[in-house]
């Protein structure tokens, strides 16, 4: 659609049209990406009708209110809107945010049904960004969050008589396929899994296989071993069917369910890259917490990691978050002025404009080199030794033929009576670790492709793509990544000057 004009020379904006006056429900706006949606619908949206956002209650703050209030109104994301226009902030949080309890694994979001089904009648749209992103979550959890879920989400766009839903996926649904990456529904690159004549995959047989499986491991073991099992079970279960972890295997499986279940209504899939620290809003470098890339630039900047299994040649496709939200909105807009029909929309860089592993890795490095000090958070001290990507047979090798000697002259210092394990050998265990979970996003044989979300910019016109810009071209990768995202993580994810614990078996990436 070309832009409108309202009687005048002026170009108006489509976007804000569209929303003004709408009601939409959010979900995971506990999250990273959540969150900036959620700041620039504030922000940038002012005749927007309210925003509903589902929040699950806790044992310090058991209503939803009362969590958004202590937990998320005060996060740094809304900085800027409090010092532009402090007053409309708290005008909006007062007049038009309803912070809503409830769980969306639930059915009928564990509402009573008189609320729900005025929930139903209040909303006219729904992004659901909830989602558990850690890749190695125990399969029953993963596939609650993930996939099972999607059916409380769509029992009510249903019920509130064909609601859109802009459900935000990720690009690795892709898994091991090689390639260049449409578009479009993904067809598994492991075990076949049959597919529907409507084209989406049908899941039906696979989840009652899943459940069979979690429901044996669980009669047959407890506490810690039966969490690890699960864990184990959801990877060799995701490896079989052709995904490199949980996350992606039922994110995957979550489109699916989707696509089966809004047949004829509106379904728009967003699916992000590695979504990493903002590009502009709210603020240049804005992140919450460690995402992907972050886990191993933190371990490099500590000291902890050197070698890593990488292809330097592979693109790696990183993507601003506010651009991720951008993309949602304009896909959100959409969807209320095009009812009945599904997109796939894909918010990633890759091939547009692309970046290697290789010049990654020589950005952050020469800026850690020359300007370290300026990361007081970030680096304690001018890092001596390069970070190498490695092939990773090489890799394997390496790390594996180091670690069994120092394995060994540990076990002997502990014999002599040394509590202190061996700082070396903490080292290639953090390096593992980051490997088991992260090596197949380093070593990518993979290009993702955005042709259909630009052309929904395009059509949208020259205001909303300025409003609302999705555009990756406009990203300069050495300044985003040596003066943007490094800033970045140093004032708002390492804000405090303390040893960091990398948590490698729960390191988690908004989308």
């Amino acid at each position: 659609m070309a832009t409108q004009y309202q009687g005048s020379a002026e170009p108006t904006s489509r976007v804000l049209s569209q929303l003004r006056g709408k009601q939409v429900l959010i979900t995971g706006t506990s999250g990273f990406l959540g969150k900036v949606v959620l700041e620039k619908l504030m922000r940038a949206v002012p005749d927007i009708g309210g925003v509903h956002l589902l929040i699950r209650g806790n044992a310090r703050h058991p209503n939803a209110r009362e969590r958004f209030m202590n937990e998320i109104a005060g996060s740094s994301v809304f900085e800027r809107m409090k010092l532009e226009d402090g007053d409309a902030f708290d005008d909006f949080l007062e007049h038009r945010l309803h912070c809503v309890t409830g769980e969306v694994t639930e059915p009928m979001f564990g509402m009573p049904r008189e609320r729900y089904e005025a929930l139903t009648r209040d909303v006219d749209a729904v992004i659901n960004s909830a989602a558990s992103v850690n890749f190695r979550e125990e399969l029953d959890k993963a596939l609650a969050i993930n996939t099972l879920c999607l059916n409380n989400i769509a029992a009510f766009a249903s019920a509130g008589g064909g609601l859109p839903v802009i459900q935000v996926s990720t690009c690795y649904v892709n898994g091991k396929n090689a390639g260049q990456v449409h578009e479009q529904v993904i067809r598994p690159a492991g075990a076949e899994i049959p597919r529907s004549q409507d084209g989406y995959y049908e899941i039906d047989d696979l989840l009652r296989l899943l459940q069979d499986k979690i429901a044996d491991v669980r009669s047959r073991y407890a506490g810690k071993t039966l969490e690890k099992k699960l864990v184990e079970l959801g990877i060799r279960e995701a490896n079989h069917y052709g995904w490199s972890d949980t996350y992606t295997f039922t994110k995957w499986m979550g489109e699916q369910l989707l696509m089966k279940s809004l047949q004829g209504q509106s379904l728009t899939i967003l699916r992000p890259s590695i979504i990493e620290s903002a590009l502009e809003e709210p603020a240049p470098g804005w992140i919450e917490g460690v995402k992907v890339a972050d886990a191993i630039i933190l371990a490099y900047a500590r000291g902890k990691v050197t070698l890593f299994p990488g292809k330097r040649s592979g693109i790696i496709d990183v993507i601003p978050v506010d651009l991720v939200a951008n993309g949602i909105i304009l896909a959100l807009a959409e969807a209320l002025a095009e009812p009945g029909r599904h997109h796939i929309y894909q918010c990633c860089s890759g091939s547009a404009n692309p970046i290697r592993l290789g010049e990654f890795i020589d950005y952050l490095m020469e800026e850690a080199r020359n300007n370290y000090a300026d990361y007081e958070h970030l680096f304690y001290r001018q890092p001596t030794k390069p970070f190498i990507a490695v092939g990773r047979g090489l890799f394997d090798a390496v790390i594996g033929g180091a670690r069994l000697p120092l394995s060994m002259l540990d076990r002997a210092l502990k014999l002599a009576g040394q509590t202190r394990e061996l700082r070396l050998l903490r080292n290639i265990d953090t390096t593992r670790s980051l490997a088991t979970i992260f090596g197949f996003y380093t070593a990518p044989d993979y290009v993702f492709h955005n042709e259909q979300l630009m052309s929904l910019a395009q059509r949208s016109g020259p205001v909303d793509q300025a409003l609302f810009p999705v555009d990756p071209r406009q990203i300069d990768w050495a300044t985003y990544l040596r003066k943007i995202h490094l800033a970045g993580l140093n004032r708002y994810a390492l804000s405090e000057r303390k040893l960091y614990r990398l948590k490698t078996q729960k390191v988690r990436q908004a989308a």
